[in-house]
Formats: structure tokens, sequence, C-alpha cells
């Protein structure tokens, strides 16, 4: 058993008198994986800020090993400057290219001392240095520091051109990406990474996942990427009350302990079990369907999605779906909500999408996948108008309402209560539906009655994003759009919004890039650049 590399001793901490998190212990040993979980708000970030020594315990201490090299990755830590990725990643190996630059000196002088036979001792002395760093570059594999740049850049998805635009003239995304690089390549003995997966697309993610393997140091993973987190750790931390809750073993066994220990305790909320018990059947059912496209070798992935989609329908409903059926009772939706005729858009030279034909229906919940900067969003924004196509068209059957989630989100009012901003949608069903149920439906997503008087610019991020999905999914609208919800939203958010968007009655269309939201969700899917697809054409499958 090596030393902890981080040992947090009965640690407190308090905000304004609040306290964040009480009485914590915690351990990290060399090769630990610890994804932390929680909901928003609720100290997950603060851990890491003390390891960081960003934040100091009111009560307790804070070890950090000597000599342990923390890397630090959170969604806000976008790189900035003048220099382009390429220039900051080739200075993380500044001694290595000072090596080979005296190597080159060495190789001029070997070559002058040579010639010259009273230069005799400097010819040995030379070689002798020569050998040193050979054997030095060696132990530093740095022979190969080009290719490992090359490869992280590569698979981040930076082309030549994002290589070399100066750090400040690329989007937020990508600076980000260029920080994750960064920390990758500085191979740091722990690895503190905050959200890690929230601007990655699907190839970046299993890259990232592939990466972990080779990783021989210790991580603190905070992350709501489900399957990233079963990929990745060794154990589950989650905090929860102030306190610190370990379980060993990835997200799947936690999903089971959680439930043993929620039955032991005094049923602290009374949906949380029966939203464990979709993820377990969501992991379950995964694991079966999986199991059946192997044994019929049908198609690969296409084997996988038919086979998910059958198992899911044999589900009784329960008590949670109930409140979501009842809130939709009195929404009457038309069949065709929206016809989409030979949609074209193009940036610059790049065309993102071409010759799209579409039918929206009632009941349809597209998810649309496919890489970052491959015309995702834009394809939202041109169906909320927010954005002209270069060519086709876009028709919404007349009183077809459709609400963006993204806009919601952006617009909150932070003089606004929670409540007040709930309802506020013209035909929210809030208006309709019983008092009763809507409460109902509010207290799923952990609205108390305290948090429903709050204002909205008292809320943490995670809130805001809660208060937006609940009025999308109360606004009364036949359509909802969402762009990467599972961002914004802790898990047991992004559960409860799994339940409601699968009995909406309307339409869905969603881009995300959390597989395991989508596999829970879809029943079509579009996506961008499919293998064999031309560029900017898209695939349309059902699930």
């Amino acid at each position: 058993m090596g030393m902890s590399l981080i040992r947090l001793n009965d640690v407190t901490v308090r905000f304004e008198n609040r306290p964040v998190l009480r009485e914590a212990f915690f351990r990290l040993e060399t090769g630990d994986r610890v994804g932390l979980i929680g909901r928003n708000g609720s100290g997950k970030s603060t851990l890491l800020k003390l390891v960081l020594d960003q934040v100091q315990p009111d009560e307790g201490t804070v070890t950090v090993e000597d000599g342990t090299k923390l890397g630090y990755f959170s969604q806000f830590s976008e790189l900035d400057g003048t220099a382009t990725v390429t220039e900051v990643l080739e200075g993380l190996f500044a001694d290595i290219r000072a090596m080979e630059a005296e190597l080159a000196d060495i190789d001029a002088a070997i070559a002058v001392a040579a010639t010259d036979p009273d230069q005799g001792d400097e010819l040995t002395r030379l070689i002798e240095r020569q050998s040193e760093l050979f054997g030095e570059m060696d132990r530093l594999d740095g022979w190969e520091y080009p290719r490992r740049i090359d490869t992280a850049l590569t698979v981040l998805g930076f082309d030549p051109a994002h290589r070399t635009t100066p750090i400040d003239s690329l989007s937020g995304g990508w600076r980000n990406r260029a920080a994750l690089a960064k920390i990758l390549l500085e191979e740091p003995d722990v690895l503190l990474l905050d959200e890690p997966t929230n601007f990655l697309d699907v190839a970046g993610v299993e890259w990232l996942e592939q990466w972990f393997r080779d990783f021989r140091g210790a991580a603190i993973v905070v992350s709501h990427d489900r399957q990233f987190l079963d990929q990745v750790v060794t154990r589950i931390v989650e905090v929860e009350n102030f306190h610190l809750h370990e379980y060993p073993g990835d997200f799947a066994e936690y999903v089971v302990q959680k439930q043993f220990r929620l039955k032991t305790l005094e049923q602290q909320f009374a949906h949380e079990s029966e939203l464990l018990a979709f993820e377990s059947e969501g992991i379950s059912d995964r694991r079966e369907a999986a199991k059946a496209a192997k044994n019929a070798k049908a198609g690969g992935a296409g084997g996988l999605t038919k086979d998910l989609a059958k198992i899911k329908k044999q589900r009784t409903p329960r008590p949670v779906d109930q409140i979501i059926t009842e809130i939709y009772g009195g929404l009457h939706v038309k069949d065709v909500l929206c016809r989409i005729d030979g949609l074209g858009k193009s940036y610059g030279d790049k065309l993102l999408f071409d010759d799209l034909d579409l039918e929206i229906r009632r009941g349809h919940r597209l998810v649309v996948v496919g890489a970052n900067g491959s015309g995702k969003s834009t394809l939202l924004r041109v169906l909320t108008g927010e954005e002209r196509a270069d060519h086709g068209h876009v028709d919404w059957a007349g009183g077809a309402k459709v609400v963006s989630y993204n806009q919601v989100l952006a617009d909150l009012d932070d003089a606004d209560t929670v409540t007040h901003s709930v309802n506020a949608m013209p035909d929210s069903l809030a208006l309709r539906a019983t008092r009763k149920s809507v409460g109902r439906f509010l207290a799923m997503f952990q609205f108390s009655d305290a948090d429903l008087q709050q204002r909205i610019g008292a809320l943490s991020g995670g809130q805001r994003a809660r208060v937006a999905m609940a009025q999308c999914l109360l606004s009364g609208a036949s359509v909802l759009l969402l762009d990467e919800p599972t961002n914004h939203l802790d898990m047991a958010s992004t559960q409860v919004m799994e339940r409601a968007l699968v009995h909406f009655p309307g339409a869905v269309v969603v881009v995300s890039h959390d597989r395991f939201f989508s596999d829970k969700v879809a029943n079509r899917r579009l996506v961008f650049g499919a293998d064999g697809a031309r560029h900017g054409e898209l695939a349309l499958s059902a699930v």
C-alpha cells in the first residue's frame, strides 16, 4: 500500500455560513480513479478546489503528498493567448527540444573535431555527452513527442487550420479541447477533471476513455456522463447532504449499491429509487440487446438498437410515469408537425448539410449525432429560425408551437421567482393541469417549496438548467428542441428529463453526444457524416 497522494481528514467547508461539506474523509491512492457525482451545487467542484489549494477548509486538513504533480481541467479552463495550440503543446517539451538542439550542435562539433588530430579529448567528451543525451532522450521517450502531439490533436478533432490559428481566435469549445490536450500531454500524477466530456463529440469521448486505459496516474473525475464513468472509474464518490459516500466499482455497480442503501435508509426522496430502477433497466437493456446483437451478428449497431426498442416496449408503467402522463393528458398535438424540403446550409466553403428532406411527426424523438463542427447545432438554429438556410424550406404546421430549451435557458429572468418562471409560458400546462400534478412534477425535479420561492439570480448553473427544463416540459409546446441538454443537468435531473421526453406526446429534436441518454430516449437518429455518406449528407434511421 503506497502513501496516499491526497488526503482529506475530517474536512468541513462553509460558504457564507452555509455548509458545503461536513466531516469529509477521502483518500486518493496511486492508480485510483474516482468518479465524483452529486447534484448541482453539492460541493463537487469545492472538493477539487480544496485539493488545488484554491479553497481552505474551515475545519480539518487537506494533505497533498510532496512532489505530486496535479493537472486540472474544468469546462471553464480555456487556454488563451496569441500562440497556436501546436506552439503551446510544443512548449511542454522545452527540455526535450533543448536536448535536440544540443545534439544538433554536438553533431556539428563532432564533424569539426574529427578532422583535427589534436582534438582527441574534445572528441571523446562530445561523444560521451552525445550518448548521455541519447540515453536521456530514450528514458523520456523524447523522440516520440511530435507524434504524441499529433495524435492528441488528431483525435480531439483539430484539423490543420485549427492547429495554426492563434488560440484567442478559436471558439470556446476548441479552446477547451486545447486545454484538455495540454493537460493530458503533461501526464500529471493526479488528474483533476471537472466535466471533461462536455465539449467533446462521441469520437473525442471515446478517445479520452482509451487514453485513460494507458494513464498510470490517479484521477478524480467530476462527470454526469454515465457511460464515460463506467469506462474509466474504479470507484464512485457521491456528495450527498454535505457528506461523501463511497461506492467501490463502476457506475453500474454504484446504481445497484445505492438502491440497496436507499432501501435501508428512510426513503429520503420518493422518486429516487424509482429513477434508479429505470437506470438499472437502461443498463440491463443495453447489455441484453448487445448480447442479442452479438449472437445474431446482425448488422452490428443496427441490431443493437432494434433489440433495445423491442425490450423497452415490454415495460410496465410506474408512478413516475403516471405523474408525467397526467400532466400531458390534455395536450393535443397534430400528426404532422413539420416538413423539411431540400434544406442546405454552408459556412464559407464548408458544406454542413444539403438536400435534407424530413418530416417531423407526433411521437418522433429524433436524436441528432455527429462530430463537433459538423452542423448539428446549426440545423437546430435553422429549425428555430435563428439562422437562415441557404436553400430549401422548413414548414411548421399551423399552430404548432416550438420551444428551444437553449433559448429558454438563455432568456431566464434573474429577477423572476422559480414558480413564476415555470408557469410563465402563455400556454403553460401548469395553468391547465391540476395544481397537485404540477406540484408532484416539480417535486420530481427536486424543487422544494423553498426552492420555488427563490429568485433565478440566486441559483447555480445546474439549478437554472432545471428551471429551464421544467419550463420547456410544461410549456404546452408540441415540439421541443434541445441542444446537449445533459451538459447542464445533474444525473437525477437528467433521469427525470429522460422519463418526461419518453412520454412527451409531441415531437422532440435533440442534439446529444451522451450515448446513454440517446439510447434511452431516441426512436429516430439523424447522423451527420455517417460512414459512407458524402460530405454534408445525413443518414436517418428509425430506432
